[in-house]
């Protein structure tokens, strides 16, 4: 949940505030749990929703404005977070700066493709789950994953290897 709050918001406080938001959201409202969902699949739609009400509530989006909206998020803060790195130095500097690339590609995205993208290359939800989630149908789930990779393809033409650049829950260690 909290890694999710961080690819939409991009800021590690603001992450802790939406995922402490939505917990205190999901034990009062409990009661309303009625089972429809999987309960994984309703308290992470409580989180995604927590962390797009924030992301539209003014100061976050003036903030992301102010700052371009490049502030790149990384699961455990870092980039060296992610998957083998090299042993060779300058390799880790490069593989660093193919991961910051793509992380503020990914944050210059529109918030509905950033969250399907997010929960599906990342997170490594299936279309079902995420269409449940985002309470979208799976196409379009679908689509929204095709058009953010095309996008990013655009944005990162020149990166050599944009799959392996992209952090998953697989090469994060989850």
């Amino acid at each position: 949940m909290y890694a999710a709050a961080l690819h939409i918001l991009q800021n590690h406080s603001d992450a802790d505030d939406a995922t402490q938001e939505a917990f205190v959201r999901a034990y009062k409202g409990l009661s309303t749990f009625d089972g429809r969902s999987d309960f994984f699949t309703w308290l992470y739609r409580i989180t995604v929703n927590t962390a797009l009400n924030a992301l539209r509530g003014g100061k976050r989006g003036a903030a992301l404005a102010q700052r371009g909206g490049t502030e790149a998020a990384h699961i455990g803060g870092r980039p060296e977070s992610l998957g083998q790195e090299p042993s060779d130095p300058a390799q880790q500097v490069e593989r660093s700066a193919e991961v910051n690339r793509v992380m503020e590609a990914i944050a210059e995205l529109s918030p509905s493709l950033r969250v399907t993208i997010v929960l599906a290359t990342i997170e490594e939800l299936p279309h079902k789950q995420i269409a449940e989630i985002l309470e979208i149908p799976e196409g379009t789930v679908a689509w929204r994953v095709n058009e953010a990779r095309r996008l990013l393809r655009l944005r990162l033409p020149n990166l050599p290897n944009l799959g392996d650049a992209v952090p998953s829950a697989r090469t994060a260690g989850k």
